[in-house]
């Protein structure tokens, strides 16, 4: 099947907010505040954790379980079975080995959530949807509902000196996750209904879909993100915390079909692919290796037990380290692009597949 660029588009891009929101975890040794960010005094730190708070946290990985899903529903039902199942193997290692904030086992389970619901019809799939949201909000609002008391309140490992006790700590870490990511949920079941109508196959036929999507996503995104973000950074000092939570998750879906609907726009104005799209083309297509590539940059430079640069970082630096972290895969996926190599993580995932498939 040929690659579409969309989709491919959208995963490169959106790692550089995947490295944003996941090296924002990795700071300790001082207070944590409102979503368990630490606090910051300075004030560079906390217009950078205002803006990624807003415009990133619980964002992107709504946007990629879009992706995710819309590809799942694409996929012959043996062929995503065996996928998602490697996708939770691969999970457990990377939450074990380095980041128990790991997704690609969330996506795994999604995967055979999408296989099943795939089968429901259009209304059904968006009135789930809904009603997921609404979960969601319940869920999210009470994650973030108690009032910080300077310690952190889940994924201890990454303050954990020891690095014995860090990697036994991070599979029970692991597990915490998806009631962190609730939201994903109701974004890969639009995800399966804009599948059936190739919206990211054909962006040039949905352009009006894709501007009301973009338009209203985004804002309502940055709308409902933006009480959180100026709370994290200490502008705004406010009891409602459940409220914050609910608000920022529900409204972080929007922004998810947001993000995706924006890079299926650009995509229609571009009629000859140049150096950069074809980079960042080329990390989406190997984005399983970038995204693992991100966790081992900051494991070895920020946890406790290496480098140790979380414990001194501010929010502005871990950003600009995160985004250095993202313009380093994308040179490297282009390389391998050049020549036609996929990445390790990616070559890896596919020999596994075809050995569970071969006869005994």
């Amino acid at each position: 099947m040929k690659r579409l660029l969309t989709p491919d588009l959208a995963r490169g891009g959106m790692l550089a907010l995947i490295a944003l929101a996941n090296s924002a975890v990795f700071l300790y040794g001082r207070p944590y505040g409102v979503r368990q960010h630490i606090v910051e005094t300075d004030l560079l730190d906390r217009l950078v954790s205002a803006f990624v708070v807003t415009f990133v946290d619980a964002r992107a990985y709504p946007m990629f379980a879009f992706l995710f899903a819309y590809g799942v529903a694409r996929m012959a039902p043996e062929r995503a079975r065996s996928r998602n199942v490697w996708l939770i193997v691969f999970g457990f290692f990377h939450a074990l080995l380095l980041f128990p904030g790991d997704v690609l086992g969330l996506y795994g389970l999604l995967g055979f959530a999408v296989i099943v619901m795939s089968r429901l019809k259009d209304r059904t799939l968006l009135v789930v949807a809904g009603f997921w949201l609404v979960l969601t909000a319940v869920v999210q609002g009470q994650a973030y509902a108690t009032p910080p008391n300077g310690q952190r309140s889940f994924f201890w490992s990454f303050e954990t000196a020891d690095p014995l006790k860090a990697i036994a700590m991070q599979p029970l870490e692991w597990l915490l996750v998806p009631f962190g990511l609730f939201g994903v949920g109701a974004a890969a079941l639009v995800g399966v209904w804009a599948a059936r109508r190739d919206v990211l196959a054909e962006p040039e036929r949905h352009q009006r879909l894709l501007r009301h999507v973009a338009t209203w996503g985004l804002g309502a995104a940055v709308l409902g993100g933006l009480p959180s973000g100026l709370a994290v950074a200490g502008f705004w000092h406010t009891s409602a915390l459940w409220q914050l939570g609910a608000l920022h998750a529900v409204t972080g879906v929007a922004g998810g079909l947001g993000y995706a609907a924006l890079i299926g726009l650009i995509s229609v104005r571009i009629k000859r692919t140049n150096v950069v799209v074809r980079a960042v083309t080329a990390c989406g297509e190997r984005s399983l290796s970038c995204y693992l590539f991100q966790s081992v940059v900051f494991v070895v430079l920020l946890k406790p037990y290496t480098f140790g640069l979380g414990g001194t970082l501010g929010s502005a630096e871990v950003a600009l380290l995160a985004l250095a972290t993202w313009l380093v895969s994308v040179v490297l996926a282009d390389l391998l692009g050049r020549r036609g190599v996929p990445g390790p993580a990616e070559t890896l995932l596919r020999k596994a597949r075809k050995l569970r498939s071969s006869p005994a």
